[in-house]
């Protein structure tokens, strides 16, 4: 999948789509997601034309690494999900079922949120 500079998120990060703010930094921004899944359901994306961890882990400086990781993180404990417990979720790819091409963490909580393997689930 290659980096489509007028995806939905590409958009969002040039203010031509609106969204919900939750919080930005330099090199991340999180917004809420439109269509949630939990309670909270919030999305952190970087702010680099990336579209996936492997391209992110390959091509962002280490600053921006760093930086996203810690938004992450930040938005966590700013939705107050860090203390009961939250699932991060990134969807990487055509098996991964990434419809966005642009690299997205999505932070989800506030609820018990079930198992997401369950034990008779095969792995392999």
């Amino acid at each position: 999948m290659s980096y489509d500079h007028n995806n939905i998120f590409a958009k969002i990060l040039r203010g031509e789509i609106p969204c919900d703010k939750v919080y930005e930094t330099d090199h991340a921004f999180a917004f809420r997601d439109i269509n949630p899944q939990a309670p909270v359901h919030t999305l952190v994306i970087p702010k680099g034309a990336y579209v996936s961890f492997a391209d992110f882990s390959e091509k962002a400086s280490a600053e921006e690494v760093v930086d996203f990781v810690r938004a992450v993180g930040h938005v966590a404990r700013l939705e107050g999900v860090s203390d009961d417990g939250y699932r991060l979720l990134a969807n990487i790819g055509k098996n991964g079922v990434q419809d966005v091409p642009h690299l997205h963490v999505h932070v989800t909580g506030g609820k018990h949120l079930g198992c997401a393997f369950p034990p008779s689930a095969k792995t392999d």
